[in-house]
């Protein structure tokens, strides 16, 4: 009951989520509004009963078992998409004669709410999506472990990175969903600058060793990429950040960054993990402490990496890195380049992720269907989402924009996609598919209780470092995790 009440009483809060994976917080409270406990309780309690009202005077749909999709809680809530989507219920209805999909588009200001209220009242959907990570995992427990319906059903994985199929198991409650739309990360480089210093690129294949100017084999590993970040960190006078003479107030070029993540999915650089430990309670691994001091040196002391100041000045394009020609290595998903690369001018090119202690972590965003616990039709709407992620996989991804999880798929999606790209056509995009064996699991964007609070909190965290030199980051570690204990102790007693 703790978590239907913490669903409740936090309605409110939660129709400011935005849900790019990129994150955001929630608007304020307007003046003079009710209490958001009060508010949220209200507006649940009312529109339970509507729901329910609704859900008991729908009509039969003859002979047929109707399944309910929601959409809402990742793309497909914008109105050029409503079509497209109904298209694919008329598409799926009249390919057979036992299901009748219905389509249920809710606003994505509205669709946290509206499924938490329809959670509640005991009239939630069949099935959701698409939906990542982050949106899957604020409903926790309210899933349905597929293992059992693809046993049934021999559902046949074999077109699936196996890295995939894994990506999308919970530890603690099962496979909540089957890879369908995704963004694999990976090293994007800006050649020039690397042409322009003198030195080899990082190798465009995982377990490869990198190859220095002066033909020796290293490693490609956080230590290797670290001095290489250094080198390629340059002042207005033209000196690396190895060099005596570097002057770090007027960098001109970065050798490496983060491009648009927070701080959870920044330490994954060092391997996935997770601010909940196995009893609920708030922790930071010991690899994505040493993750958060390597940052914060190279921010602070190192300077092969963009501070708070330098990450919004015009040298890196107002927060675009990459894409401002000043950044030799930048940490990209899949999703930056068909969206951020635009004016693009210089060569680049893909490379591999560098291992932390022996490990290689490729953090993942991922779009999936899951189906809801509560069904009561889990064939039916099994059978819905093989077909979504079947035989009309590659409608589905290209409608809604994503590489396909679908290995078969794949060669055809890179052949359209590259064109999109200023320089995509040179570009070597098997470093992207290779990099879905590294998808972070735990990923990056997983449970947290009171999710909104705890972003708000480890976003301050991140702030504070970003912004401010000489800090004692252990210190500022440990105080982090009792914030996000207080955090969690008070959802728990919701």
């Amino acid at each position: 009951m703790k978590r239907l009440s913490f669903l409740l009483v936090s309605l409110a809060l939660i129709a400011g989520m935005l849900l790019a994976a990129c994150g955001g917080a929630a608007p304020a409270q307007p003046p003079g509004a009710a209490p958001i406990e009060e508010a949220a309780t209200e507006a649940a309690t009312e529109a339970a009963t509507e729901a329910a009202a609704a859900g008991a005077e729908a009509p039969a749909a003859g002979d047929r078992v109707q399944v309910r999709w929601f959409v809402g809680l990742g793309a497909g809530s914008d109105e050029p998409m409503f079509a497209p989507q109904e298209a694919v219920v008329e598409e799926f209805n009249a390919s057979q004669d036992e299901i009748e999909l219905v389509l249920e588009i809710v606003d994505a200001d509205q669709a946290y709410t509206t499924l938490a209220t329809q959670i509640a009242a005991g009239n939630a959907p069949d099935l959701v999506g698409p939906v990542g990570i982050r949106g899957r995992d604020f409903f926790r427990g309210a899933w349905l472990d597929l293992t059992e319906l693809i046993e049934k059903n021999a559902y046949d994985l074999s077109d699936f990175d196996e890295g995939m199929v894994q990506f999308y198991v919970d530890r603690s409650e099962g496979q909540l969903g089957l890879p369908f739309a995704i963004f694999p990360s990976y090293l994007s480089i800006n050649k020039d600058l690397f042409d322009e210093a003198g030195l080899p690129y990082p190798p465009q294949e995982y377990g490869a060793p990198y190859i220095d100017a002066e033909g020796n084999e290293r490693e490609w590993n956080i230590e290797t990429m670290t001095e290489l970040a250094k080198l390629l960190t340059v002042d207005a006078n033209g000196n690396d950040a190895t060099s005596p003479d570097f002057d770090p107030d007027s960098i001109v070029q970065f050798g490496y960054g983060e491009q648009w993540t927070d701080w959870r999915g920044a330490s994954t650089l060092f391997g996935a993990g997770s601010v909940v430990d196995s009893e609920g309670n708030a922790q930071v691994p010991d690899h994505w402490r040493e993750a958060t001091k390597w940052f914060y040196g190279g921010m602070w002391t190192d300077y092969f990496y963009p501070s708070g100041p330098y990450g919004e000045s015009d040298i890196l394009g107002g927060g675009n890195w990459f894409e401002s020609g000043n950044v030799a290595m930048a940490h990209t998903h899949l999703w930056y380049a068909g969206c951020c690369m635009g004016n693009v001018d210089f060569a680049w090119d893909t490379a591999a992720m560098p291992a932390y202690n022996g490990t290689i972590t490729a953090k993942m965003h991922a779009d999936t269907f899951g189906i809801m616990k509560s069904t009561q039709h889990p064939d039916e709407a099994f059978a819905v989402l093989s077909y979504f992620l079947g035989e009309n996989a590659a409608d589905m991804t290209k409608m809604y924009g994503g590489m396909p999880a679908r290995l078969s798929l794949q060669p055809d999606y890179f052949a359209n996609f590259a064109g999109t790209v200023p320089g995509g056509e040179e570009a070597n995009w098997d470093v992207v598919t290779a990099s879905m064996a590294y998808a972070d699991n735990p990923n990056h964007e997983s449970y947290m209780p009171s999710p909104q609070e705890a972003n708000e909190r480890y976003n301050e965290f991140w702030t504070l470092l970003t912004e401010n030199p000489g800090l004692d980051v252990d210190a500022e570690l440990d105080k982090l995790i009792a914030d996000l204990q207080a955090i969690f102790d008070a959802a728990g007693n919701q």
